[in-house]
């Protein structure tokens, strides 16, 4: 199971990256197929979509196949080709067509790891070991900053693609062949997605997961990038530089927050506080986009820190499933995390677009407004959900 579990840590690395690459590439692919901000942005929100959309599918597939089948046979189809299909695009439609593609592939790998902590982990260990996988995959974020911007001035971004499609198989076929099913549940235990909708407890808890990701992953998924550029006047390697700085904030964060829950004997508590600050960072974003280059990227980087509640949210929802339905309750939890995030990159790029005229700051004050107000109406909501530790 350990080598299974360090496979698919490593296969997590690749979807932390394949979220966030864009960012560093917004220069080539406007200079080379003519895309704008926009439609990254557009591009970057299907990953998520299709992402978010597989996570119904992939939780049935994690209680009926497990988790070796599923993560592997996504991830070759998903990943494999579409990061291929990437290399070869020559319209804003193939980067569209291939970051759904990707999104797929990446959809069921987190899941998997969950799926197996939830099923043979005690429950007390789940965010701990939640928060492991998520700092040491974020890592992925690493990679898709600073070197990658490094490898695109070395041999270009679609030959990168290739190299990055040959990884995704190779990681793939390794997963179908180490990676260890838990036991069955067992033959008496049934039930459906809809056995967890109906529990009002979680329904308190779905707000701040659909919006906790959002400010940190638009952000540094495709915003950091444009914004730099366009208020600052950052080329790649500035870019891939400040990338580099959230995403080291990003893996120190979510490492943090892994055992606050024992440690503090909470998780509501250790979730609010640490939105609330994530509140504060993307407000001054807001108030001041145009300050100093510096201050920028320390409040990004802020954002990333304070950010990176997921685990706990998911520990907290997790707590409240059955054993049976680990793994659709899981995913339940990540559609809303993840499918949040590509609803803001569809509308942070309609927002984007149509505040142009002004300061050249005004577009991303928007953008960070928008994330911020999303922020707070989920926070609002979750103050008034259950604790659990169990």
């Amino acid at each position: 199971m350990r080598i299974g579990l360090i496979l698919l840590t490593l296969a997590y690395v690749l979807s932390q990256f394949f979220r966030a690459f864009l960012a560093v590439l917004t220069g080539e692919l406007q200079q080379d197929l003519g895309v704008d901000a926009q439609d990254l942005a557009f591009a970057s929100g299907l990953w998520f979509i299709s992402f978010a959309a597989m996570q119904i599918p992939v939780g049935w597939a994690l209680d009926t196949f497990g988790p070796r089948r599923t993560s592997s046979v996504l991830m070759v189809f998903g990943c494999g080709i579409g990061a291929a299909y990437f290399a070869f695009a020559t319209s804003a439609m193939d980067i569209n067509i291939a970051m759904t593609l990707i999104g797929i592939g990446c959809a069921p790998i987190l899941m998997a790891s969950f799926y197996i902590f939830a099923r043979e982990f005690s429950a007390k260990q789940f965010a701990t070991l939640a928060g492991l996988i998520v700092g040491v995959g974020t890592i992925g974020n690493l990679i898709s900053s600073y070197p990658m911007a490094l490898a695109v001035e070395l041999v270009g971004w679609r030959v990168s693609m290739m190299v990055l499609s040959g990884v995704s198989i190779v990681i793939a076929i390794g997963l179908y062949f180490v990676v260890k099913d838990p036991a069955k549940a067992g033959a008496s235990s049934t039930g459906s997605l809809l056995d967890i909708l109906r529990m009002p407890v979680i329904w308190v808890i779905l707000p701040i997961a659909l919006v906790n990701y959002m400010p940190a992953a638009a952000v540094r998924g495709i915003w950091i990038g444009p914004y730099l550029r366009d208020v600052f006047g950052y080329d790649t390697a500035q870019v891939g530089i400040a990338s580099l700085v959230m995403s080291i904030a990003m893996i120190g964060g979510v490492l943090l927050y892994g055992p606050l829950d024992r440690i503090f004997g909470t998780r509501k508590w250790v979730i609010v506080v640490g939105t609330a600050l994530t509140l504060g960072c993307i407000g001054g974003l807001w108030a001041f986009p145009a300050a100093s280059p510096i201050a920028s990227i320390a409040m990004m980087a802020g954002l990333g820190f304070f950010g990176g509640t997921f685990p706990v949210i998911m520990a907290h929802g997790k707590a409240f499933f059955p054993a049976h339905l680990a793994g659709r309750g899981v995913t339940l939890m990540n559609l809303f995390s993840i499918g949040g995030v590509g609803l803001a990159q569809f509308a942070t790029g309609q927002l984007h677009a149509t505040t142009q005229g002004g300061a050249v700051s005004a577009p991303y004050s928007a953008v960070f407004g928008f994330l911020g107000l999303a922020l707070a109406a989920g926070l609002a909501i979750y103050v008034f959900s259950k604790d659990n530790t169990q």
